[in-house]
């Protein structure tokens, strides 16, 4: 590498990125994307995914079904795991991690709950509870606390396990093609290649007439590479102060949850943005099952929608096991939810402003994620809830 770009890529990836920087990154990124056609949610991708392979074997028909090069929101979950494996081997922390029997279980587990949470709360952790909420939907606050009792409960399985099961996930893990010595030259350039073929994929949709389908690649890409590098990470805001109290994700989560929901207040108050957008019917029993159910599963599987996407491009098995359960698990349930009649139970769609004006719902979220950072912090300090 000439001298002249060596600092810089060292800077970029040589060293993690301020997470709290990263944070307010990925929410003018959500605002972005928004502005452009739809904000993100993981779920909806992954259930794409499901239903493509359930297609397959015969066990759904749905005329409507694109395939996953087309869909946006599966464009959008392939560019956070290329994105992954992008960070991952330009900063050579690449490796393909394979843990022990029982961590993959919990990672196939972790899926299967995060889809059917996903199912109950109209999305996943971004898309149902960060989404939502930036949408001034009631039912991302709703799904804001079942993640945080889902957190609790996982937090309190775990600490079960290894006070009385230590053996279900102890020993037998393996690691291949970690960098290390000449490796290293070898991962950099493999992810110099990887980000050159998104570039090429992109000017293949353009020249297709799928312009659109490469722009939601390339978000995509965008999310996963400053996920990777900050580490930044939804089930740690959640999951950390019940854990060992660390409170920094937490603090950067609702920073992040104040930028996106003023960007998306601006688009939807201007009228660039249809007001019903992303305000789910979920506000009630859908938004706090569903969350509880995510909180749970996400805590087992150690990584959310979007953790599970990134940590899977940077070659950890066990969310490769949470990727295809969720998948799986969110296009089941919601086949079952669609058949019982359950989605038109779950709730009301509330939009915030149409009941305490402009205002009063970007106060209320104001004041909701500010409690948040506040009362995290004051438990750092304390480790009142924390049992580390």
């Amino acid at each position: 590498m000439p001298s002249s770009l060596a600092p810089l890529y060292a800077a970029v990836f040589g060293r993690p990125w301020l997470v709290w920087g990263s944070a307010v990154l990925v929410a003018t990124l959500n605002v972005f994307l928004f502005a452009f056609d739809r904000p993100w949610t993981a779920s909806d991708g992954l259930r794409n995914w499901g239903d493509w392979v359930l297609t397959g074997v015969g066990l759904v028909r749905r005329a409507d079904l694109l395939p996953p090069w087309l869909y946006s929101g599966s464009l959008l979950n392939i560019g956070v795991v290329v994105g992954g494996t992008i960070a991952a081997l330009l900063s050579r922390e690449f490796a393909i991690r394979v843990p022990a029997r029982a961590e993959l279980v919990k990672g196939g587990a972790g899926g299967l709950l995060m889809g059917v949470g996903a199912v109950l709360a109209f999305g996943c952790n971004i898309g149902g509870f960060f989404s939502a909420t930036s949408a001034l939907s009631l039912s991302g606050l709703g799904m804001m606390l079942g993640l945080g009792a889902g957190a609790f409960i996982g937090i309190r399985y775990l600490i079960w396990e290894v006070a009385h099961r230590p053996q279900w996930s102890r020993g037998g893990g393996r690691i291949y093609l970690q960098a290390g010595g000449p490796e290293a030259a070898g991962h950099a350039w493999a992810g110099a290649i990887v980000a050159g073929l998104v570039l090429a994929a992109l000017f293949v949709y353009t020249r297709a007439g799928y312009g659109p389908q490469g722009v939601f690649l390339l978000f995509g890409a965008a999310f996963g590479v400053v996920f990777q590098r900050s580490r930044f990470c939804l089930v740690r805001a959640f999951r950390e102060p019940f854990m060992s109290g660390d409170a920094e994700h937490t603090r950067a989560a609702a920073l992040a949850l104040v930028v996106s929901t003023l960007g998306f207040a601006i688009l939807k108050f201007t009228d660039l943005k249809d007001k019903s957008e992303w305000v789910f019917p979920a506000a009630g029993l859908g938004s706090l099952a569903g969350g509880l159910a995510f909180g749970v599963g996400m805590t087992l599987a150690g990584g959310c929608g979007a953790g599970s996407l990134w940590r899977a491009g940077e070659g950890q098995v066990k969310l490769w096991a949470a990727v295809a359960c969720f998948a799986v698990g969110v296009s089941l349930a919601r086949l079952v939810a669609a058949q019982t009649g359950l989605l038109q139970k779950l709730g009301a769609a509330i939009f915030l402003p149409a009941s305490l004006g402009w205002g009063g719902a970007l106060a209320l979220i104001v004041a909701i994620a500010l409690a948040w950072a506040m009362l995290s912090t004051w438990n750092e300090e304390t480790h009142t809830f924390s049992v580390v």
